[in-house]
């Protein structure tokens, strides 16, 4: 069952705190597996939720107010490679020459949270049996093309669980 975001008239970020302020559980969803999708309009949430992950609803939102919220609250994986990943773009949108400069602003607001890492490109198939691993989905309202993302989740340290 999708969990709804609440509409409160105020900025985009504050939006975004609020949301998982507010609502514990969505919270508490994005902290118990390894994968968090954070999913733009085009993604097929409904579908892959069926699979497994929770679907919850931020569709007022965009990914990069949501992104630095969670960068806040909740720590990426740092013994990978690189936490974050996007999905990669297929061959006819390569061709074409099409732009993602999503990209570059989520690099911006990984590189403030101190994630020095580039983002990972994933296939886009390989994207959508990574995120049927999620325990959750947030949908969102972001339209920028491509502008899914997985996000790793790393260890919270002893004093912020206290």
């Amino acid at each position: 069952m999708a969990v709804p975001v609440r509409d409160q008239p105020c900025s985009p970020v504050l939006r975004a705190e609020t949301f998982f302020s507010e609502t514990p559980p969505d919270l508490y969803s994005l902290t118990r597996a390894y994968y968090r999708i954070l999913a733009d309009v085009n993604f097929p949430t409904s579908s892959i939720c069926k699979c497994g992950p929770e679907e919850i609803r931020a569709d007022g939102l965009g990914i990069p107010q949501l992104l630095e919220a969670v960068l806040k609250l909740l720590p990426l994986d740092t013994y990978v490679e690189s936490p974050v990943a996007v999905m990669e773009l297929v061959s006819s949108d390569r061709e074409r020459g099409l732009q993602t400069p999503v990209w570059r602003n989520y690099q911006s607001i990984l590189l403030e949270a101190g994630c020095l890492s580039p983002l990972a490109k994933i296939e886009r198939f390989e994207f959508y049996q990574q995120a049927k691993k999620a325990f959750a989905v947030v949908a969102t309202g972001e339209t920028a093309l491509y502008g899914n993302l997985i996000l790793k989740k790393g260890v919270l340290a002893p004093e912020a669980l206290s």
